[in-house]
């Protein structure tokens, strides 16, 4: 089993238990019209609350829109309004006590 962490930055919308927009469909992995979506390697994440850790510190970055990280890859795919600052990626991954291998 697979454990996966994906944080939102934006208000959850209200709906059913299917999602919060109310329908049966995942729409996560719907492309956001402008976004730079960058996938970082990173160290240390065992489980759930791993990715919980670092997909908070990460989310916290400006310009995030949302995060999810996976443990049993190690990677951590992150959604943004423009192109990340390494270095503020790499802070706070390091916050949550884990290490920035690099970029996928």
């Amino acid at each position: 089993m697979t454990a996966e962490t994906e944080t939102k930055t934006e208000a959850p919308a209200t709906g059913s238990c299917c999602s919060p927009s109310g329908s049966c469909h995942d729409t996560s992995a719907v492309a956001q019209v402008g976004a730079v979506t960058t996938v970082y390697q990173v160290s240390g994440m065992t489980c759930g609350h791993c990715e919980g850790a670092v997909a908070g510190e990460v989310s916290e970055i400006p310009g995030v829109t949302s995060v999810k990280a996976v443990a049993s890859t190690g990677q951590v795919t992150v959604v943004s309004e423009a192109p990340l600052d390494v270095e503020a990626v790499r802070a706070a991954v390091d916050e949550a006590g884990y290490e920035l291998v690099g970029q996928v």
